[in-house]
């Protein structure tokens, strides 16, 4: 329980400005814990990864 507190950090660089960036529609179908890996972790969900396959751009 403790360790939720701690993990909420700074999101990674660039994420929460990528994050509002996001159509309003896109954003909506978005889970909290969906939100919650786009701006704090490197690897997502699938579900993540599909709802935002038009959006998401390789390196």
């Amino acid at each position: 329980m403790g360790n939720e507190k701690k993990e909420k950090k700074e999101p990674l660089p660039g994420r929460m400005e990528a994050l509002r960036s996001l159509p309003a529609e896109v954003l909506r179908r978005l889970t909290k814990q969906e939100v919650r890996a786009f701006l704090f972790k490197d690897e997502w969900p699938d579900s993540m990864q599909e709802k935002l396959k038009e959006y998401i751009v390789e390196d």
